[in-house]
């Protein structure tokens, strides 16, 4: 797999031990091209970066060393763990995103992503399972890497996690036994920025953030009976 570099200088004063980096956290960019994305990547004005980035052709850039803090997660929790640019490593990939021109992904970029991931999985002992979205960390604020994400294929190559088949049962459940029932579940898992026993307008946002990454199809902020059962089989 070659690599190529393209050095970014957004990143952290103080190292980390590489025994730190626990995730991997994938990005789009959102923006009109992957030579637009690198230059603000390389910005200090912009104070954003990422490890890696990948473009549309399947390019693998190194913009930042995995042994640096990179500025890529922003205000973000995932289990116990709050902000989590020191515990991860940032994978860009190119799409120009919901506010522009939201793009499925092209092959080649996500076989480059694969191979990448995998790498990284590997060399580090990073679980599968924390292969993560932006959305799944940050939900109030991002949508990345979107509902065109194939999640899915993902986990057939053995670079991400998804759930065991579905067997659906339709059953009735109370409005207030599934919002609880649903929430532990996502709370297991490692989803944050919510309060388990009150309802509240951050809800929806959340809900949405998990069916992005696991029900691409039914992005609709409610807690459908699909949904349930999905977080269900993944807690």
């Amino acid at each position: 797999m070659k690599i190529r570099i393209n050095k970014s200088l957004n990143f952290s004063k103080k190292m980390r031990s590489l025994r730190d980096i626990k995730y991997l956290i994938i990005h789009y960019t959102g923006m009109q091209s992957a030579r637009v994305s690198m230059k603000r990547l390389k910005n200090p004005k912009s104070k954003v970066s990422c490890h890696y980035l990948i473009n549309r052709n399947g390019n693998i850039y190194k913009m930042i060393d995995d042994n640096k803090i990179a500025w890529h997660a922003g205000k973000s929790k995932w289990k116990n763990i709050k902000n989590l640019n020191k515990y991860s490593i940032g994978i860009e990939i190119q799409n120009k995103g919901h506010y522009i021109n939201y793009q499925s992904f092209p092959n080649k970029q996500i076989s480059s992503l694969i191979v990448l991931i995998k790498l990284l999985l590997k060399k580090y002992k990073i679980k599968k399972s924390n292969v993560l979205g932006h959305s799944d960390i940050a939900p109030l604020r991002k949508k990345d890497p979107g509902e065109k994400f194939p999640w899915n294929f993902l986990s057939l190559k053995g670079a991400a996690i998804w759930y065991p088949k579905l067997k659906l049962k339709k059953e009735e459940i109370k409005s207030k036994t599934k919002r609880r029932m649903f929430f532990k579940n996502i709370h297991k898992i490692g989803y944050r920025f919510f309060n388990l026993s009150q309802k509240s307008n951050r809800d929806r946002k959340v809900i949405m953030a998990f069916q992005r990454r696991f029900l691409p199809k039914e992005v609709n902020g409610k807690i459908t009976y699909k949904t349930l059962k999905i977080s269900q089989l993944l807690a």
